[in-house]
C-alpha cells in the first residue's frame, strides 16, 4: 500500500496543517535536581539522562525519586505531557522525548522541558523520532562537547496536525496512527524476547553437551600439553602505527586480539603492506591454527584462522600436529577452559605467554592408537560444531532480525506520518 493511498483513506478527504510546536503547546523548563536529592522512594522524577537510556516513546513509571517536601517546590509533568531532553553529548539524543502516561505527577530536571499540548501524546513522541523532526532540530543544536537545544528553538519546529478544524476527528486519526505503530513496536519486542529466549536455551544445551563430551573418566585419556601436540607456535608484531607505508593499500590480513572471539576468522579489520611485514615482527601464519589471545582483557579467548594471516604480538598461534590431534578439537577444549586458562594470567593485567599456553594440559582419547584417537576427536568435534553452529546462527541472526524489524517499523512510522512537507522543511 502506498503512503498516498493509505493517508488519503485515513484522512477521508479532510485537510491537515503543519503547525509550529509553540502554537499548539507550551514549553516549561524543568527544575534543578541534583544526584544528592535522590531518595529510595517518594515522588517520581525524570532527568535527561534517563530519557536517553531508560525510556522509549512513553513511560508510566520513573527510575528515580525525591522526597515529597522537595518535590512540592518543583515543576512537574502531568499525564499526557511530553518530557524532552535538551542536553546530550550526542546530537541524536538531543530532543529525545518521552510521553509521560503515568497517573501521578513527576518532577522534571532542569535539563529537560515539559511540553503541554492538546495532541495525542504518543503521536507526538512518535513524530519526535522521525527523520523529518531530526532534520528540523539539527540547525538549532548548539554547543561543542555538550550539545543543547532551547525551548525557543523547539517551539519553531513544525508538526503535521490532521483535521485541525475538527479536534475530535484529529485525535481519532492520531490514535489510529499510534495504534498501528504500537502494534509494530510490540511485535518487535515480542520477537526480540522470543529470539533471546531461544538463544539462551541453545547456549544451555550447547554447554551441557560440551561439558559431557569434554569430561573424561580416569584412564580414558592421556593428558598431554598443548606444546606436545603442536608442530610450531607463532607470535606476531605490530608495524609502526601511523606509518602510511605500512597500512595504506595493504592486502595482508593482520589480526588484533579484539577480533579473537571464540569463532572462525575469515577476514581481519586491518590489513598491512608487504613493507610492514618486512619491517616488523609480524609474520605469516598458516590457516587452521588455534589462536589464543594473551593480553589483558582478551587473555584466554580463542579462535581459528580460516585464512593465512598475520597477527600482533598479543596472539599465540598453535599449529596443531594433525597426526596427534584435530585443530578443532583443540579449539573446543581451549574455549571450554577459557576461565581456567585466564586464571593463569600474570602481572597487573593478567597477561598470558606462549610458555603458559604450551604448558596447558589437554586430554587425548586413545592416545596410543592415533587412528582411533582422531576418530573419537572427530566425533566430539562434529557434535560440538553442530551445536555451535545452531547457537551462532541465532546469535548472528538476532541483531540482523532486530535491525530488519526496526527498519520495517521506521518505514511504517514514516509512512503514517508522511504528510506533504511544508516549504520551510522541504529542503
Amino acid at each position: 500500500m502506498s503512503s498516498v493511498n493509505f493517508m488519503d483513506k485515513l484522512m477521508d478527504g479532510r485537510e491537515f496543517q503543519w503547525k509550529a510546536l509553540g502554537n499548539v503547546g507550551v514549553f516549561v523548563r524543568g527544575s534543578g535536581i541534583q544526584k544528592s536529592d535522590f531518595t529510595e522512594s517518594g515522588v517520581g522524577c525524570i532527568h535527561y539522562g534517563q530519557i536517553h537510556t531508560h525510556y522509549g516513546t512513553w513511560a508510566t513509571e520513573t527510575k528515580s525519586f525525591i522526597n515529597r517536601d522537595f518535590a512540592a517546590r518543583l515543576r512537574k509533568a502531568h499525564a499526557g505531557d511530553l518530557v524532552i531532553a535538551t542536553t546530550s553529548e550526542d546530537d541524536d539524543a538531543v530532543a529525545k522525548a518521552v510521553a509521560w502516561l503515568g497517573n501521578e505527577e513527576v518532577a522534571v530536571s532542569t535539563d529537560a522541558y515539559i511540553y503541554r499540548h492538546t495532541i495525542n501524546p504518543k503521536y507526538m513522541s512518535y513524530f519526535f523520532q522521525t527523520e523529518l523532526f531530526q532534520s528540523q532540530k539539527k540547525p538549532h543544536i548548539t554547543g561543542t562537547k555538550v550539545r543543547r537545544i532551547s525551548g525557543d528553538s523547539l517551539a519553531k519546529i513544525l508538526i503535521p496536525i490532521p483535521c485541525p478544524e475538527n479536534p475530535k476527528r484529529s485525535l481519532e486519526i492520531q490514535a489510529e496512527i499510534v495504534r498501528i505503530l504500537d502494534t509494530f513496536t510490540e511485535l518487535t519486542a515480542e520477537l526480540t524476547a522470543e529470539l533471546t529466549a531461544e538463544l539462551t536455551a541453545r547456549k544451555k544445551q550447547y554447554n551441557y553437551y560440551r561439558d559431557q563430551l569434554l569430561s573424561f573418566e580416569e584412564g580414558e585419556v592421556k593428558w598431554k600439553t598443548l606444546g606436545e601436540i603442536t608442530i610450531k607456535t607463532y607470535s606476531g608484531g605490530t608495524p609502526t602505527a601511523g606509518n602510511s607505508e605500512y597500512y595504506d593499500g595493504g592486502t595482508i590480513p593482520w589480526l588484533r586480539t579484539q577480533e579473537v572471539k571464540f569463532s572462525d576468522i575469515e577476514k581481519t579489520e586491518v590489513k598491512i603492506t608487504p613493507s610492514a611485514l618486512e619491517n616488523s615482527a609480524a609474520k605469516w601464519i598458516p590457516e587452521n591454527c588455534v589462536i589464543v589471545a594473551i593480553s589483558g582483557a582478551t587473555a584466554g579467548r580463542s579462535a581459528i584462522n580460516k585464512i593465512p594471516l598475520t597477527t600482533n604480538q598479543h596472539c599465540c598461534c598453535l599449529e596443531v600436529d594433525p597426526e596427534k590431534a584435530l585443530y578443532r578439537y583443540v579449539f573446543h577444549w581451549v574455549s571450554f577452559n577459557y576461565e581456567n586458562l585466564k586464571a593463569l594470567g600474570q602481572g597487573a593485567r593478567g597477561d598470558l605467554n606462549s610458555g603458559i599456553i604450551k604448558g596447558f594440559n589437554i586430554p587425548i582419547p586413545h592416545a596410543d592408537k592415533p587412528e582411533k584417537s582422531l576418530a573419537e576427536q572427530d566425533n566430539i568435534v562434529a557434535i560440538l560444531d553442530k551445536f555451535d553452529a545452531l547457537t551462532n546462527s541465532i546469535s548472528e541472526g538476532l541483531p540482523r532480525e532486530i535491525e530488519l524489524r526496526q527498519k520495517q517499523y521506521e518505514y511504517y512510522r514514516d509512512l503514517l506520518l508522511s504528510f506533504p512537507k511544508p516549504e520551510e522543511v522541504a529542503a
